[in-house]
């Protein structure tokens, strides 16, 4: 199968590509130990085979989350060789890469006042709700 406009793209169709794999693959195995946990004959072994180097059972759950996978394979490649598709992950490369991105210092700078905000809000809340907590408890008890 010839891939549209191969060379352009690359990175930001293989990095789509993997994470969308990750995803399918967390769903089959979400879907395998479903079906081996709640419908009983789901689970049994077939013929004593396992799966080799993993030694997992082979069993009619790991069939059917093993064909999904697969499907799902094809489908995701099907469905990234769009030309539409494809030149929306070329357009998005590209934008990519004309973003100024920050330098480091920047980064740095910028994340010390996070985290300086946030541990001042969080000094500010825990005040707040020891001074209130305390107002209340002595109405409430006197």
């Amino acid at each position: 199968m010839k891939t549209y406009k191969e060379e352009q793209g690359r990175f930001v169709r293989l990095a789509a590509f993997w994470l969308c794999v990750l995803l399918l693959l967390y769903g089959c195995i979400a879907l395998h130990t479903t079906l081996s946990t709640y419908i009983g004959g789901m689970a049994d072994k077939l013929g004593g085979l396992s799966v080799p180097l993993v030694g997992w059972p082979v069993s009619w759950a790991l069939i059917a989350a093993a064909v999904l996978f697969a499907l799902g394979l094809f489908l995701l490649q099907m469905l990234l060789q769009k030309p539409k598709n494809a030149d929306l992950l070329i357009e998005t490369e590209t934008e990519l890469r004309k973003v100024t991105w920050p330098t480091m210092d920047d980064v740095v700078n910028s994340s010390i006042v996070v985290v300086l905000s946030v541990l001042f809000l969080l000094a500010f809340l825990f005040a707040a709700d020891y001074v209130i907590g305390r107002v209340m408890t002595n109405l409430l008890l006197n």
